[in-house]
C-alpha cells in the first residue's frame, strides 16, 4: 500500500453500524502489542476500550486507518478533564506488516491536529519492547518531534506465588502501629475522602523522569466513578490500604486489576512520604497478592511498570517475586 491508499475514519463506541469497524479497531491494538512484547503481551479488550471512549475522565477520540477494507492502524487521544488540561495522550498502533508505508504519520497527524484544536500543547506517548529487543518505536517517536522523557521496566508475578513467604511478610503486620486491610470491588464509603488524598499523591510523590504533569485533583466523587468504570470494563478490582493505627489514616494503597483473560494488573502503589521506611509497600503488595490468589485462584500472573529510578519499589518487587520482562519508554512533545 502507499499513504495515499489510507483512509481514515472516526471510531465510536457507541455506533451500531460501527460494530465491524470498532473490532477491528481494537484488534489492531492487540496484534500490535503482541508482536511488540510476546510472553509479555496484554491488551485492552473491546468491552474495556469502548468503556475507556466514553469514560469522562479523559476525552478520548479514536481513528482507525482502513486500506482496501482492512483496518491496518488506529490511534487514540486520550485528553484529560479533571487536570493537566494541556496535556494529551497519543495511543498509535500500526499492524506489523503495514509498518513503514506512512500509516503511522498520517494517523498521528490526525491525532496531533485534534490535541492542537482542544488547546493542548503537551503530547505524550508510549513505546514498549521486550528485555533483549529493540524499541521499534523510539526512532518514529523521535522523528516527529519526541523526546524520551522517562523509561519503566515491565515485571510479572507468576502465581500462584509462594504463600509462606508472603505471610512472613505480613506476620508483623499491626505491631509498629500500622496494620493492612483489604478489600474487593470497591471500598468503605468513609474511606472515599483518604482514597482521593492518596490518588492526589500519588501524582507528586512518585518518580515523573522529565514528564510535565501537575498534581492531579481528585475527591470522593472521583474515586467513585473509577470504581464505576472499572466495574463497567467487567474487571475485578482489589485494593490493599495501609491503615495508621492512632488516627484510622489512609497512609498507603497499592491496586490490582483482573481483566477478562484472568490476567492481574498492577496499577498504583503508593506510601506517602512520612510514612516510609516501615516496609508498607512490601506489605501492601504481598497482601494483594494474597488476595488474588484467595479470591481468584485461576489468575496466572500480575503485571507491574515501574519507573527504572523507582529503586524502593523496584526492590519490593523483587522481593515478592516479579521478574523482569520488558521496558516502557514515555515520549513527550511540548508543541
Amino acid at each position: 500500500m502507499t499513504a495515499a491508499d489510507l483512509e481514515i475514519r472516526p471510531v465510536s463506541g457507541l455506533d451500531p453500524d460501527q460494530v465491524d469497524l470498532f473490532g477491528a479497531w481494537a484488534q489492531v491494538y492487540e496484534a500490535s502489542s503482541r508482536h511488540t512484547l510476546g510472553p509479555a503481551h496484554s491488551s485492552w479488550s473491546p468491552q474495556e476500550r469502548r468503556e475507556l471512549l466514553l469514560s469522562t475522565e479523559r476525552q478520548r477520540l479514536a481513528w482507525a486507518g482502513v486500506s482496501a477494507g482492512t483496518v491496518v492502524g488506529a490511534v487514540t487521544l486520550a485528553m484529560p478533564m479533571h487536570d493537566n488540561l494541556e496535556t494529551a495522550g497519543v495511543d498509535l498502533a500500526v499492524l506489523p506488516g503495514h509498518r513503514r508505508a506512512g500509516v503511522g504519520s498520517q494517523l498521528l497527524a490526525i491525532a496531533e491536529a485534534a490535541s492542537a484544536r482542544a488547546g493542548r500543547s503537551v503530547l505524550l506517548a508510549e513505546t514498549r519492547w521486550g528485555i533483549g529487543g529493540d524499541d521499534e518505536g523510539g526512532a518514529f517517536a523521535a522523528s516527529h518531534g519526541y523526546a524520551a522523557a522517562q523509561t519503566a521496566l515491565g515485571s510479572t508475578l507468576t502465581l500462584p506465588a509462594p504463600r509462606d513467604h508472603l505471610e512472613a511478610v505480613l506476620a508483623a503486620d499491626g505491631t509498629d502501629g500500622y496494620r493492612i486491610r483489604t478489600c474487593w470491588d470497591g471500598i468503605p464509603q468513609e474511606w472515599l475522602e483518604g482514597r482521593a488524598e492518596l490518588s492526589r499523591r500519588m501524582s507528586t510523590d512518585v518518580p515523573l523522569g522529565d514528564l510535565q504533569l501537575e498534581e492531579e485533583v481528585w475527591d470522593a466523587e472521583r474515586v467513585l466513578s473509577a470504581y464505576a468504570q472499572i466495574d463497567a470494563m467487567g474487571r475485578r478490582v482489589v485494593d490493599s490500604f495501609a491503615v495508621e493505627e492512632a488516627t484510622g489514616r489512609l497512609v498507603g494503597y497499592t491496586q490490582v486489576q483482573v481483566d477478562h483473560a484472568g490476567v492481574g494488573h498492577q496499577q498504583d502503589t503508593l506510601v506517602m512520604r512520612e510514612h516510609r521506611g516501615h516496609g508498607l509497600g512490601l506489605r501492601l503488595k504481598a497482601a494483594s497478592t494474597l488476595a488474588v490468589m484467595g479470591e481468584l485462584p485461576s489468575v496466572g500472573s500480575i503485571r507491574t511498570w515501574n519507573a527504572d529510578d523507582n529503586l524502593p519499589m523496584l526492590t519490593v518487587n523483587r522481593a515478592i517475586g516479579y521478574e523482569r520482562d520488558a521496558w516502557l519508554r514515555e515520549w513527550q512533545k511540548v508543541v
